[in-house]
């Protein structure tokens, strides 16, 4: 039985998973990672990364993910291009996972979760069309490029002033698209927006469209929802801002979840509230959200599942399905 039990298994890739995976590979777990519908996560999506450590000339978030990939193959981890579509956790320490891609069972005493979180956008044509030309969903990420030109920011929360004031720092102008009369932020936040001179507030406004010549952003289509006026902005770079969703729908009602459904994990630890799972990445982190946490977060559960199966391997647990 023991021996179609894999001992690490990683759902996801992404800086994250990956990054699980080389740690979890050189600590001799011999892990297989699933990378899901879209193999290297969100930053297959990003045109060039030039704040990850170890590349001073900058790389493109495709190249980064294949390096990553390439280095926990080296360390002979198993990649599948499938996707976990099931999972049932032991509730029990010591207990066996199983998790299905629905044409196959896969049975693990210990699991990474790495599935990441997917920024919300408005639904617009325009926005995958000029994805990378001058639509972004990270000022952290992509706001350097933008330097000394003019942005729109769409969001009226806390995630939006953020954006907005960060990009005051580095752009000439930035124009904040609020959709309704008032914002959602907390007050500190609203504050430091409004007493900021290069940041102007539009309230009842919304973005409706974009243009722009090979594919790289000119101009925001605006339209006043309270007099129906459209009219337009000449920007560089529009940042989205209305929040993220973690991608934690198949671990619903199987492990614990805040209130904005990301996974929880106890104190600076990647451990969940289930022994032997662990998550690391956006799919537990509503903060940082960048590649350089993701990948740190990656190697703490690598780690934490080290210690866990070096803790149950010292008690001679004997791993059979549980009830």
């Amino acid at each position: 039985m023991e021996n179609n039990i894999l001992d690490c298994v990683i759902v996801g890739s992404g800086p994250a998973g990956f990054t699980a995976a080389i740690y979890a590979a050189r600590a001799s777990l011999k892990p297989e990672l699933f990378t899901g519908l879209e193999p290297g996560g969100q930053l297959t999506t990003t045109t060039e990364v030039e704040n990850f450590p170890g590349y001073p000339d900058g790389i493109t978030g495709p190249e980064m993910m294949l390096h990553l990939q390439k280095q926990a193959e080296r360390f002979e981890t198993k990649v599948h291009y499938e996707m976990i579509s099931k999972v049932e956790f032991a509730k029990k320490r010591g207990g066996i996972h199983k998790l299905s891609t629905g044409a196959r069972e896969i049975l693990a005493k210990s699991v990474i979760i790495s599935t990441g979180a997917a920024a919300k956008y408005l639904g617009l044509a325009d926005e995958k069309k000029y994805a990378g030309g001058g639509v972004s969903a990270c000022a952290t990420c992509d706001g350097f490029f933008y330097r000394g030109k003019d942005v729109v920011v769409v969001g009226a929360g806390d995630t939006a002033a953020e954006e907005a004031t960060y990009l005051s720092k580095i752009c000439n102008k930035v124009t904040l698209l609020v959709r309704k009369d008032h914002f959602r932020a907390s007050k500190v936040m609203v504050d430091r927006v409004l007493s900021t001179p290069n940041i102007e507030v539009k309230y009842n406004h919304e973005l409706i469209g974009i243009k722009g010549e090979n594919f790289l952003v000119e101009r925001a289509k605006v339209v006043n929802n309270l007099t129906d006026e459209v009219s337009t902005i000449d920007v560089h770079g529009i940042f989205i801002a209305i929040g993220h969703k973690p991608n934690t729908g198949i671990f619903k009602g199987q492990i614990d979840l805040d209130e904005n459904e990301y996974i929880i994990t106890e104190g600076k630890s990647a451990r969940t509230n289930i022994p032997g799972v662990f998550a690391a990445g956006d799919v537990q982190d509503h903060h940082y959200r960048q590649a350089i946490t993701a990948a740190g977060s990656g190697c703490m559960a690598a780690m934490d599942a080290e210690k866990y199966l070096g803790e149950l391997a010292g008690e001679n647990h004997t791993w059979v399905e549980q009830d």
